[in-house]
């Protein structure tokens, strides 16, 4: 039975099908929710097309309220869960491509959510028709679970499952292959303040803690416009100013990354706050200079820590503001197994105390971990080596969080494949069909085994 030729055969459908989830911007949107579309209409409609293509298909569907849904094939009690979501992060700055435009070229699909997390989606829901065309008999029930606010606050997948069974076991196709094991635990916090600037009007920086800032912009009462020109050569950036009633406009062009590696970013609020620092006295900007600009393992306080299994302590500086005398950075840190919270929250305190400034905990995510002998883990790494032939990268863990860690017993398998340039979260993220096809007959496999 040739899984990679029934996908090749179905390339043109897969990869339509693909295009279509990729041009619904299923940004999370509050002003278009309401209590059949929590998250938005960008998010809700993202679902139902989800939905209505696996109906169009023959498959059994549920929509839980809005907050989720399911596809489902098989037969039996135990429930296997693959884990997905259709919500993207905001598409930010500097794209080439069209964000939501699914556009093909060079054999790549270039749109916000190619890689995370509606081209994995896709691949798994082909392979779960791959085995529901070839009528391949299943003892569990598979359940291709769509969740919808993994990228905010993972309010839908835990709706869902206050409604719904927990699967026996499953994956999340929403990270690397060949395989996820363990996943940083994800710390977030606010850092705030209220004050009077005298200088600063406006500053902005940053929409979601989880994505390094590409952007920053500040608005001030005095001219510091060939200051900041010198700043830009200085360190080789790309910015420009502006002058409008009197006021004076900085913005300044950074690179975007996922948190979970925030140093493969150039984070745009903090450049703009050690250019801010120089000149202005501002509780917030002046903390964000000297204690978290250019420092994402935290050594300038002390706080830096490393594990074996899961590697560095990370920090993110996402979110920076100031406006009308309130000033707020939010935080994203991933964490390791062993990290020592407490010690932490001491020496950030400490930190903080010079500026008046306070912290609060917004979320905590402990971390993930399954055992890398156990038989989910050798039984879908050995799918993945015997469709790539690659034995030389091994099962893994990361700082990125997925869905598998709602699961009592889960893994992120996939689906960016090694040597690939990760473009999550970034301007012109992008799939390689090639990989999509190859995803999909890998999924197809991983689910048949399981679900036997």
């Amino acid at each position: 039975m040739d899984f990679l030729k029934w996908v090749k055969a179905h390339e043109a459908e897969l990869v339509q099908d693909t295009q279509e989830i990729l041009k619904i911007k299923s940004v999370k949107d509050e002003t278009t929710s309401s209590n059949n579309m929590p998250f938005g209409k960008g998010i809700n409609d993202a679902l139902e097309k989800m939905l209505d293509i696996a109906k169009r298909d023959g498959f059994k569907t549920e929509n839980i309220d809005g907050y989720a849904g399911h596809i489902e094939y098989g037969e039996g009690e135990e429930i296997v869960g693959v884990l997905c979501h259709l919500d993207v992060v905001p598409e930010g700055d500097n794209w080439t491509f069209p964000p939501y435009g699914a556009e093909i070229k060079d054999g790549k699909i270039y749109a916000r959510g190619a890689l995370d997390d509606k081209g994995p989606t896709m691949a798994a829901y082909y392979g779960l028709k791959l085995l529901k065309d070839l009528n391949i008999k299943l003892n569990k029930r598979i359940r291709i679970i769509l969740g919808t606010d993994e990228e905010s606050g993972w309010g839908g997948i835990e709706y869902y499952f206050k409604h719904q069974p927990m699967p026996v076991v499953g994956f999340a196709p929403d990270a690397n292959f060949p395989l996820i094991y363990g996943e940083k635990g994800i710390l977030t916090i606010n850092v705030t303040g209220d004050f009077t600037c005298n200088e600063i009007v406006n500053f902005q920086a940053g929409e979601r803690y989880n994505v390094v800032p590409s952007s920053a912009m500040m608005e001030t009462i005095s001219d510091f416009r060939p200051q900041f020109e010198a700043y830009l050569k200085e360190n080789k950036m790309e910015g420009h100013t502006f002058n409008e009633n009197g006021r004076y406009q900085y913005y300044l062009k950074g690179k975007g990354a996922h948190a979970m590696e925030p140093e493969k970013g150039i984070n745009a609020g903090t450049y703009l706050a050690n250019f801010a620092s120089k000149y202005i006295t501002n509780p917030l900007i002046n903390f964000i200079d000297k204690v978290l600009h250019d420092d994402t393992r935290l050594n300038k306080i002390g706080a830096n820590f490393t594990d074996d299994q899961m590697g560095d302590l990370t920090c993110n500086v996402g979110i920076i503001k100031y406006f009308n005398s309130q000033g707020l950075t939010g935080l994203n840190l991933r964490c390791p197994i062993n990290f020592n919270k407490d010690e932490f929250y001491q020496k950030l305190a400490n930190a903080l105390a010079p500026y008046n400034l306070s912290y609060e905990v917004v979320s905590d995510s402990k971390p993930h971990f399954v055992d890398p002998s156990d038989p989910l883990v050798t039984s879908l790494y050995d799918i993945y080596v015997k469709y790539t032939g690659d034995e030389k990268n091994k099962p893994m863990t990361i700082g990125g969080g997925t869905y598998a860690r709602a699961l009592k017993k889960g893994v992120a398998f996939g689906m960016l494949m090694p040597g690939r340039p990760d473009v999550v979260h970034q301007a012109d993220e992008h799939v390689f069909i090639e990989d999509l096809i190859l995803a999909t007959a890998i999924y197809a496999e991983a689910m048949m085994v399981l679900g036997r």
